[in-house]
This record gives C-alpha cells, sequence and structure tokens, in this order.
C-alpha cells in the first residue's frame, strides 16, 4: 500500500480524522472509541488533499448533503466489501436492521457477521453504517458510540441541525 496522507476535520459530532491515498479515501475515523484509528508515523499530513471530502461532509452536517459522491477504497475482506456496498443502498434518513441487511447480501443466517463486518466499517458516516439498527427497531453498535448514531439518524430525519 502507498503512504497515506491525513488530514483532520474539526466536526460539528467531534475531530475526524480522513486518510487516503492516490485520491480515494481509506479511512474516516473518529478521535476516540473503539474503532478509532491513530495516525501512523509514516503517514504525511495533507490538508489540501482533502479539500472535497471535507466539503461534502460539511453539506451533510448542514443537512444539505444526501449521498456522497466520493472515490473511496475501504481495506476489507470479500465479504466486509458485500457489507459496505449494500450500506450505500440504503437511503438517507432511513434504517434497517442487521437481519435484512443479512438477506440483501444473499447470506441471512449471517446476521452476526454482517454485524460484525458492519463494525469494521472504516469509513463511517459516508459508508452509512449508523443506518443499521437492531430487529426490533433499537440503536446497536457504533464506532462513534451510540449517543453519535443517534444524532446522525435525527439529522437525517431533520429532528436535528449539526451545523
Amino acid at each position: 500500500m502507498s503512504r497515506l496522507s491525513y488530514t483532520w476535520f474539526a466536526s460539528p459530532v467531534g475531530p475526524l480524522l480522513l486518510a487516503g491515498s492516490r485520491d480515494r479515501l481509506n479511512y474516516l475515523s473518529f478521535a476516540s472509541g473503539r474503532h478509532a484509528v491513530a495516525v501512523d508515523p509514516d503517514w504525511v499530513q495533507e490538508d489540501s488533499s482533502f479539500e472535497e471530502p471535507v466539503r461534502q461532509l460539511r453539506q451533510y452536517f448542514a443537512g444539505e448533503r444526501k449521498v456522497f459522491s466520493l472515490p473511496l477504497a475501504p481495506a476489507g475482506t470479500e465479504f466486509q466489501q458485500a457489507v459496505w456496498s449494500e450500506l450505500h443502498r440504503i437511503p438517507y434518513g432511513e434504517t434497517i436492521s442487521y437481519k435484512e441487511l443479512a438477506q440483501r447480501i444473499g447470506k441471512p443466517k449471517a446476521v452476526r457477521a454482517v454485524g460484525a463486518a458492519n463494525g469494521a466499517n472504516p469509513i463511517p458516516i459516508i459508508i452509512p453504517c449508523h443506518r443499521v439498527v437492531g430487529n426490533d427497531g433499537s440503536l446497536t453498535g457504533f464506532g462513534g458510540g451510540l449517543p453519535l448514531k443517534k444524532r446522525l439518524l435525527a439529522l437525517e430525519s431533520r429532528q436535528l441541525a449539526l451545523l
């Protein structure tokens, strides 16, 4: 893998680390939490490389963008890639269950594996893993924490303005 460049974005939900290479985003990480990505000493801070992702994130947090249009390069297994690809198909402001997500990728018995792949998403928000909920509609698991998941869903349902 080529050397990654990175920047920090002071978002309305806290600092976000963006990292990527060759004009592709590899990571969007919360500053803390169970899946927080640490800046590797070999990475190069290059804020100008992330102007478009930051612009689109600002639009999202302002409630002006419903779909991201960015070149992404999340590293993962074939199964994880299938889950992450399906996450893009969940419309803004809507949620589905882990069970439904498993059915959509043709693996109806792989609900736990789907949950693990969802939790391993290296580009949350842009790959909208926060739109997946428990079978009963309850909020479960999110790398940024459940309060943040609740805020993102409220933003998307127009119940909250973040900017």
